[in-house]
């Protein structure tokens, strides 16, 4: 068995608990459909939100809508560069998996813009 990193991004309408909640379940559900993810396989998770996103954790979400109370997760503030994408959630899914598995990775609304 091997760990690989699953990496994701969206962005978010806008600083607010619902709209935070909103954006890390539709993000967090597509890395988990697209990568067949079994929450027993996840090492960890980590979020980064940019700095004009600080309405709400999403690892809450994940612990409490996914599920997901026994994995460990952590968030942090995103580098701050200038002329970087703005409200953007991004995720990596720390995966213990077969060596042959190959993450898709899932880049939606604007983030998808960080992939071209």
């Amino acid at each position: 068995m091997t760990v690989k990193g699953i990496r994701g991004a969206i962005t978010v309408e806008e600083n607010t608990v619902e709209a935070l909640k909103a954006a890390t379940l539709e993000l967090l559900g597509e890395m988990t459909a697209k990568n067949h993810i079994i929450p027993e396989k996840i090492s960890h998770v980590i979020f980064t939100l940019t700095d004009d996103l600080n309405a709400a954790f999403p690892a809450k979400f994940a612990r409490i809508d996914m599920g997901w109370s026994g994995v460990a997760m952590m968030c942090f503030h995103e580098l701050d560069v200038p002329d970087s994408l703005k409200m953007c959630l991004r995720v990596l899914i720390v995966l213990n998996c077969d060596e042959n598995f190959v993450p898709e990775f899932v880049y939606l609304k604007g983030a998808a813009n960080l992939r071209r």
